[in-house]
């Protein structure tokens, strides 16, 4: 069974793509009027619906198919047999609905991520949009892509004048620490966005929209195809535990040009104290 990047890119964009028909289709009977199922869990804001579930599963039987003997790091369902190692030396990392909340209230910003990683590296990924039916694809070492065409982080001449996405906890307790800091960062952009979807925002750093993103807290799932688009688009990225005066879970991508002065504004904002 061949481990090469590119083609553990293509199993990633399949899949991603199966499981967003799947959530798309349920999106679409919500706004019709079918109630979803719903639960918490670990506080009243952080839900995950019956389609996470099914999208989730979806992918697993996919991957079993396709990759079988290959692990497999769920956001709902964990890792298969209790460990993120597998015969093969890939475990594939699932976020079945980036954007959770956002799906229920019918905003059309989350996305299925699907990566494959090997000693903990993403080598491949991809992040399909559900509503959109936009792909997102990376492979290490290959380039980055959205719906096929090669993506190029932007060129923004200083921080002041840089687009800064970021996101929030589900903690009441962390969301004030991050309200402080994001009301310090503020008067060093030009503007803030908190769009809802890590993975999506990381994708965004790709693609230009946004100049750099920065948060606390999140889980592989949620950045490990995201990461990769944004690193092979060109942007310096640096994931939980690389860069410990920004705080031991703080991630970042960041444009080259502003890259620098953004850890810089970023450590003398409070994000290590985030």
């Amino acid at each position: 069974m061949e481990s090469d990047p590119e083609t553990l890119t293509v199993v990633a964009e399949q899949v991603a793509v199966e499981a967003a028909e799947l959530v798309r289709d349920a999106y679409e009977s919500m706004l019709a009027g079918e109630r979803v199922a719903v639960d918490t869990k670990s506080s009243e804001t952080d839900v995950v619906t019956a389609v996470d579930t099914a999208s989730e599963r979806l992918v697993r039987e996919r991957l079993a198919q396709r990759r079988p003997g290959d692990a497999v790091l769920g956001e709902e369902e964990g890792t298969d047999g209790g460990s993120q190692r597998s015969a093969s030396g890939v475990t594939w990392v699932v976020d079945p609905i980036d954007g959770t909340v956002n799906f229920l209230y019918g905003l059309p910003w989350f996305a299925v991520s699907v990566a494959a990683q090997i000693d903990g590296v993403s080598v491949a990924g991809a992040v399909v949009e559900p509503v959109s039916g936009r792909r997102w694809t990376a492979t290490r070492g290959r380039g980055a892509w959205l719906d096929g065409r090669a993506l190029r982080v932007s060129e923004p001449a200083s921080l002041d004048v840089a687009l800064l996405a970021t996101g929030f906890a589900y903690s009441s307790e962390r969301r004030e620490r991050q309200a402080r800091f994001a009301a310090s960062i503020l008067g060093r952009v030009r503007d803030l966005r908190r769009q809802g979807s890590a993975a999506l925002d990381l994708c965004a750093v790709g693609a230009g929209w946004i100049d750099a993103y920065a948060e606390h807290g999140l889980s592989r799932w949620d950045w490990a195809a995201g990461a990769l688009v944004a690193s092979e688009a060109g942007a310096v990225v640096t994931l939980p535990g690389e860069a410990p005066e920004l705080g031991d879970d703080a991630i970042t991508a960041a444009a080259p040009s502003i890259a620098a002065p953004l850890r810089e504004a970023l450590r003398e904002c409070g994000a290590g104290e985030v």
